[in-house]
């Protein structure tokens, strides 16, 4: 697995100005590509603003991908003419800094060093300075006389545990709502832009930085692969820790403890942990029902760890132990899960895996031991929506990607590509009994295939009692020493 080949750049700081996850150099490299894309035009992209309390301040994804500085407020422009980046920053606010915050980053040539951008400047002038346009503003002028086409996402930020489109349709509801009516801060940028530069060609940017972003460097595979092992670190204690009469949010805070524990910033999304009939949601995120002996539990959380994500889904009995009936359930779904699994392969569309996947399929239901016709019928059914997918050569049906957003943005071409990171989770339902079964992994496509960077967490009926059976009674998992599992070797195709 590349997380154990690549060391990540730094120490983990509880909430740096400028990340640690990668040199200047990775994200220099970036809006190199970026320039080339917009030739002589000129990109602006907004950074999130403080929050609203005291809550750390987490940087968009766009904003991150090009340089990742952890300031609010700040402003990069990135010219295709000149070759330059520059990055405007909030003036310096000594009494803060010295009093509440402690050290930030400020205009000036030590940012610029410490970033790797050509220069970093004032955003505003100061409060006392009424009538002075600021740098950043001058600047739009220049680009308004020059008549130079400015790119800029058009699409709302997205935060921690959110995922690509979910601003925008919260947006949309908003500015459809007649009790509200507001519209995203980068929609009002834009405006902005249209007032101060009517001349000049405003162009949507999200298309240039999602294609980009959608084959992974092998520093944001080593983030991820860490990532992913943080979750799956969490997944087993909570299998650990799981027994009947326990609560869904008591699992959720053992995998919270191992996630801190490890340096991650958040969640990558809300914790979907279901016992019993709640498994029959692909989301449900309450987490309060009871674990009781004879459920199984789905248990899909995983963190966010330095701006990237990882999804990982497993599913074990409350009890520790498997049923007859269970092992059953399970072992079918399994079976077809791997079955999609093992069709993946790299330069093919993903309706020509789950094609693949369907014929393996079919030889697997004709002789597989069913002795509970309900159980058949659920397996039948996930075999034929597969099939379903198959024929009408669906792009989406085989999973999500993830990367700085856990649904990240889409694949940048129709066949799948090394560097390419995504999931499955394919669903079996028992509608009657109102249960459910969803397993997910993190997949890498390779040259040569695919390499399962979540392998190392148990999956196999066996290897889950066994790691359930490795509990230490009357102390809580958030209590003992975690060890880590040696680096995951690569389990490769």
């Amino acid at each position: 697995m590349l997380a154990g080949a690549l060391l990540l750049c730094g120490p983990i700081a509880a909430q740096p100005v400028f990340t640690n996850v990668f040199p200047p150099e990775e994200f220099a490299a970036r809006r190199a590509r970026v320039m080339e894309k917009i030739a002589g035009g000129v990109a602006i992209v907004l950074g999130a603003t403080e929050p609203a309390g005291e809550v750390a301040l987490r940087q968009n994804s766009q904003f991150h991908y090009l340089c990742g500085v952890v300031e609010p407020r700040a402003i990069l422009v990135i010219d295709g003419q000149t070759k330059r980046t520059t990055l405007f920053l909030n003036p310096r606010n000594q009494k803060r800094e010295e009093s509440a915050y402690g050290p930030g980053l400020y205009p000036g040539e030590e940012a610029a060093k410490t970033t790797g951008v050509d220069a970093v400047l004032e955003r505003a002038p100061a409060v006392d300075s009424p009538g002075t346009v600021s740098e950043f503003q001058a600047l739009v002028n220049r680009l308004a006389a020059e008549r130079r086409t400015i790119y800029t996402p058009f699409g709302a930020e997205v935060l921690g545990s959110i995922s690509a489109g979910d601003p925008d349709r919260m947006w949309q509801r908003n500015k459809s709502d007649p009790f509200d009516r507001r519209t995203s801060r980068e929609e009002a940028f834009r405006t902005h832009l249209a007032l101060s530069a009517p001349k000049a060609e405003v162009k949507n940017l999200d298309p240039i930085l999602n294609a980009l972003r959608g084959t992974k460097s092998p520093r944001e595979i080593a983030v991820i692969g860490e990532a992913t092992r943080i979750a799956g670190l969490g997944i087993m204690e909570a299998m650990r820790d799981a027994r009947p009469g326990m609560h869904e949010y008591e699992l959720q805070a053992a995998a919270e403890f191992v996630f801190k524990k490890h340096g991650a910033f958040g969640a990558s999304y809300f914790a979907l942990i279901a016992t019993g009939k709640n498994t029959y949601y692909s989301h449900y995120h309450r987490n309060t029902a009871q674990l009781l002996d004879g459920d199984l539990v789905q248990f899909d959380y995983a963190p966010d760890f330095k701006n990237y994500q990882s999804d990982v889904t497993r599913v074990f009995p409350a009890n520790g132990k498997f049923t007859p009936w269970q092992k059953e359930f399970y072992g079918i779904y399994l079976k077809l899960y791997r079955s999609v699994m093992n069709s993946i392969r790299p330069h093919v569309t993903p309706a020509e895996v789950i094609k693949d996947a369907v014929v393996k399929m079919d030889e697997i239901m004709a002789t597989y031991p069913f002795t509970d016709e309900q159980i058949r019928r659920a397996a039948a059914k996930m075999v034929d929506n597969y099939r379903q997918q198959a024929e009408k050569g669906a792009r989406r049906g085989l999973g999500h990607t993830v990367g700085l957003e856990v649904h990240d943005v889409a694949m940048p071409m129709p066949t799948l590509e090394p560097g390419q990171i995504f999931t499955i989770e394919p669903q079996m339902r028992i509608e009657e009994l109102h249960l459910g079964l969803r397993l997910e992994d993190m997949l890498l496509i390779t040259e040569t295939g695919y390499e399962n960077l979540s392998a190392f967490v148990p999956i196999e009926i066996e290897a889950i009692e066994e790691l359930m059976a490795d509990r230490v009674h009357g102390l809580s998992a958030a209590h003992r020493s975690m060890k880590a599992p040696p680096p995951p070797g690569r389990n490769q195709r």
